[in-house]
């Protein structure tokens, strides 16, 4: 019986390390998780528009970045019929599932560096 239950328990850890592979290989990458929260707070944008957003990233960059986002079905390109040709990009209904993931990852990083500079304000203060 105790080795039934470490086989579930193995076959579950698995399958989340599995899962967490998965998404760290879609999500990999400085660039993604910025790309997907401007996208998340305004909807629809240009290619351009996104390079003025996404603060640092070349166009190079953000080209790869779209492409693969658009590959693993996060974001949807639409050229519209205009001259020039404009490109907008939006998330899928798939993409906007990482919401809630972005709003974790933004509170625990506001969390962190609050703690973070906290501690090096009474560090400073103590020498």
């Amino acid at each position: 019986m105790k080795k039934e239950a470490t086989l579930t328990s193995s076959g579950a850890c698995k399958t989340r390390v599995l899962a967490i592979n998965d998404t760290m290989e879609i999500l990999a990458g400085k660039w993604k998780f910025h790309i997907i929260g401007t996208l998340l707070l305004v909807e629809k944008l240009r290619f351009m528009e996104l390079l003025r957003e996404v603060e640092g990233i070349g166009a190079k960059m953000l080209s790869k970045e779209l492409q693969d986002l658009e590959m693993n079905q996060l974001i949807r390109r639409t050229v519209l019929n205009t001259k020039p040709l404009t490109v907008e990009y939006e998330l899928t209904e798939c993409g906007k599932t990482l919401g809630p993931i972005i709003d974790e990852i933004t509170k625990w990083g506001i969390t962190y560096r609050s703690k973070l500079y906290t501690k090096n304000e009474e560090v400073e203060a103590t020498t």
